[in-house]
């Protein structure tokens, strides 16, 4: 199902109901850019992009970066409830909403497209006219503050010359008709929505005192009324001034009231694959701007969602023990646990599609929002039954319920999104050095191995280089390859014998011990 701003407020109370009903709720979260290397290949690094030899904090730092400068085009959640009555089995509501930043008063964001991100979005079919043309609107905790305290104080501008043309030509309209319209006479203005029709009715009624506007589905009508009855609609009506300023401002929080209802479920867990990056999206432009600290990231987003799990951490153990095949993205997980190599195929959680999400039973949508927020899901399920079949046993698997899933889960619960985090297992660091290669640079050492792997160049002194991959087999190829090698040898970094530091230390060390024997001998007195 496609949310856009035009049928965002109706389904609000639906949303609620299943959300406060499941027993989980799936995410995934598409952007408008990454600027990672995961999306191309570095030849020269700077404070911007990632690197392999990054400490977690330093990759939050740079990923700060990128989330403050690029933005949110669809957030997917798949909510999935376990069906009363039925052993094992669950529905899934899966809902793709597109947003787009508010833009009213003193709003106006600014936000940056990558290209290669455009074009990967655009190749699986992303609609970017619902994006920009009806986009729900968002805004964290600080621009609600800004925008409630502009709305109710009256203090409020349009945003655009575009908008002051647009709001003029209106205000042209209403004046000629009002010169030949008598009391009780009314006339609409179609096609005006969202926050411009806010904005016209405010112009309207501070610059005409003898009208009265009311929004309908059809437009903003406009009715012709005496000053006295006006004063009288001001102070009793419904829709006065003071109560649809409220509705302005639950209308400009758009998504914000949605990711409340999400905060406020507490208790249901919120899963993601690799979902560090949508976390800090989330905490960004829905509750407060990122802080410099990652600790302070943490304990932030520990606070909003309590119950944190992403399945790539999940899935990283199991697959090493059953052997199943290298895989690099989530939808290959997914076929993996679909197919016959995995033992609890037959015996595992039975998933259906609500009825409007049927589109994704027989067809893929990879990287449609929503379709891998229930692949989410559909993994962490499958994946939570291969967990309890290991510590059970195929033939003594106890009544299965979500509670019994998530108590097996429990080693991955807030895995690195709360307290210390996990510690990594990964390739070892590789020394190159150097011979008979004068100046050689970052860029020339990567251009040189770049054919047999990818992996992150970092030099050690004026003749000595970091090498660093994310594959076991890379590290072992390298080093098969360059065995021997006249110019470049390799060998596995050893922090005590390589590092710079630690060998100044030892110099330092050496000159000390040799001047303080020096001084005992000279000062030893002569028999």
């Amino acid at each position: 199902m496609d949310v856009g701003a035009d049928e965002f407020e109706q389904s609000l109370p639906l949303l609620q109901e299943l959300v406060l009903g499941a027993d989980f709720v799936g995410l995934d979260i598409e952007f408008t850019g990454l600027r990672s290397n995961q999306s191309r290949p570095q030849q020269i690094r700077c404070l911007f992009f990632h690197s392999l030899f990054d400490l977690p904090s330093e990759w939050y730092l740079k990923t700060r970066q990128s989330v403050q400068q690029f933005t949110i085009c669809q957030i997917g959640l798949s909510v999935f409830s376990s069906i009363e009555g039925e052993s094992n089995k669950y529905v899934a509501h899966s809902c793709n909403f597109f947003l787009f930043p508010t833009t009213f008063g003193v709003l106006d964001s600014e936000f940056s497209f990558q290209a290669s991100s455009v074009q990967f979005l655009n190749q699986y079919g992303f609609d970017y006219n619902k994006f920009l043309k009806n986009g729900i609107p968002y805004m964290n905790e600080e621009q609600e503050k800004k925008i409630k305290h502009n709305i109710l104080t009256g203090n409020w501008k349009v945003r655009s010359s575009l908008d002051k043309d647009q709001i003029k030509v209106v205000i042209d309209e209403v004046t000629r008709w009002l010169d030949l319209a008598e009391e009780g006479d009314w006339m609409t203005l179609p096609g005006i929505a969202g926050f411009q029709a806010f904005e016209i009715q405010l112009v309207l009624r501070q610059a005409l005192p003898n009208i009265w506007t009311v929004l309908r589905d059809q437009g903003i009508i406009v009715k012709k009324v005496s000053k006295q009855h006006r004063w009288y609609l001001e102070n009793t009506s419904c829709d006065r001034e003071s109560c649809w300023k409220e509705k302005i401002l639950l209308s400009a929080r758009g998504f914000s009231v949605f990711f409340q209802m999400l905060v406020k479920a507490q208790k249901q867990p919120l899963v993601g694959h690799n979902m560090m990056t949508d976390l800090l999206h989330l905490h960004e432009k829905f509750f407060r701007p990122l802080p410099e600290s990652y600790d302070q990231f943490k304990l932030n987003i520990h606070s909003l969602f309590p119950v944190l799990i992403d399945t790539k951490n999940v899935t990283k153990d199991i697959w090493k023990e059953l052997n199943f095949p290298r895989v690099s993205n989530l939808s290959e997980v997914y076929e993996v646990l679909n197919s016959d190599l995995n033992p609890t195929k037959s015996s595992g959680p039975v998933i259906i599609h609500a009825s409007k999400c049927e589109k994704y039973a027989e067809t893929k949508y990879p990287h449609e929002a929503a379709y891998d927020a229930f692949l989410c899901g559909s993994v962490l399920l499958k994946v939570a039954h291969l967990l309890l079949w290991r510590v059970h046993g195929a033939g003594s698997l106890p009544e299965l319920s979500f509670p019994l899933y998530l108590d097996v889960l429990a080693p991955y619960v807030n895995q690195n999104f709360s307290g210390p985090d996990y510690p990594s297992i990964r390739p070892p660091i590789l020394l190159l050095s150097v011979r008979r290669w004068p100046g050689v640079s970052e860029q020339q050492v990567y251009r040189e191995f770049q054919n047999l792997c990818k992996f992150d160049v970092r030099r050690l002194s004026r003749s000595q280089f970091l090498l660093l991959t994310n594959k076991f087999k890379d590290a072992r190829s390298i080093l098969r390859e360059y065995r021997g090698h006249p110019t470049l040898q390799i060998s596995l970094y050893r922090y005590w014998r390589h590092s710079p530091d630690i060998n100044c230390l030892l110099q330092v060390c050496g000159v000390v011990a040799t001047w303080a024997l020096l001084a005992l001998v000279l000062g030893r007195p002569d028999p």
